[in-house]
């Protein structure tokens, strides 16, 4: 699933690429996929674009009035989900879209919306699999959008603090790598960055957040809480520039190429400062998903063999 860092890249490649092109053309492939009605998605037809932003994981492609800056704007805002991606043509195709009810079978990427400009270019919105969960919502407003009026803190912001991030571990004991998670808690970071974000701070993903809490008496966040703060600014910060630029073809790949531990099981640990460990890349499978960890920056040597025969490091 993209994260923060490849959705903010895709922003900035979609903001260099589209600013000021008008859309000649919006059609939609999978019905499935679009979640509103009204406005329609040709209410976007002859507008033009006028910025590219960023909501957590969600991408806005902001659509203003052709003739001008006065006039309500109208969002076209969309959500790749597990299995969806973003594909950039310089020259998109014309063929007309036939709308369709059911999804793809295996693997094979379905084409769920095409968009057009006026210079030829456009981009699909695809997705892969047979759970589609790709979203696109036209809207006057993206806090119209359920999912992006909840979302919590934006990691790379100035309001994300170490005490902030302290009165988040502290609303509820659970596994940090659930709240990493959380996207009503902190907005961006998936599966993949929480793996990579608690190697650097040499933290097991079952820990729980009720461990965090700073010695009584005293008001500044602990020093396990300043550990992480810093590990999710600087692991998102590395991700964000080594993505920064890159064409949208050529996301995923460096997303796979800059993991240390995730999708990396029995690889190397390249240990949480970058000085290999000596010991290997460890995983807990779930259901639909999976988690990476080494035992030896992580969890005092101590491996976790599935989520159910495992005890809560605490």
């Amino acid at each position: 699933m993209p994260e923060l860092p490849e959705v903010e890249a895709l922003v900035g490649f979609l903001r260099d690429r589209t600013s000021g092109h008008q859309i000649t053309s919006v059609a939609l492939g999978q019905i499935s996929a679009l979640k509103t009605y009204a406005p329609p998605l040709d209410a976007l037809v002859g507008r033009r674009v006028g910025d590219v932003v960023r909501h957590g994981k969600w991408l806005d492609l902001v659509a203003v009035p052709a003739d001008g800056p006065d006039g309500d704007p109208l969002h076209l805002v969309f959500h790749l989900a597990r299995g969806g991606w973003l594909r950039w043509s310089e020259q998109a195709p014309t063929t007309p879209v036939r709308p369709r009810a059911g999804g793809g079978g295996g693997n094979r990427p379905t084409l769920a919306l095409r968009v057009r400009f006026d210079d030829g270019a456009g981009f699909d919105l695809t997705e892969a699999g047979t759970r589609k969960r790709l979203a696109v919502y036209v809207v006057a407003d993206p806090v119209e959008v359920p999912q992006i009026a909840t979302l919590g803190v934006e990691p790379m912001s100035d309001a994300f603090t170490p005490a902030v991030l302290a009165e988040l571990l502290a609303r509820k004991n659970q596994q940090v790598k659930g709240l990493l998670r959380d996207q009503g808690a902190i907005a961006g970071i998936g599966n993949a960055y929480s793996d990579e974000i608690l190697l650097v701070a040499r933290t097991s993903p079952f820990r729980l957040t009720k461990t965090y809490a700073s010695p009584p008496g005293s008001p500044e966040p602990s020093a396990d809480v300043v550990a992480l703060h810093t590990a999710i600014r600087d692991v998102l910060r590395e991700a964000v520039a080594a993505s920064s630029g890159r064409p949208a073809a050529e996301l995923k790949d460096a997303k796979r190429r800059g993991m240390r531990v995730h999708g990396r099981t029995g690889e190397p640990c390249p240990g949480w400062d970058g000085v290999p460990c000596g010991d290997t890349v460890h995983e807990v499978s779930f259901a639909d998903r999976s988690l990476q960890y080494c035992p030896t920056c992580q969890t005092g040597g101590q491996v976790l063999a599935d989520r159910r025969m495992s005890r809560l490091l605490r």
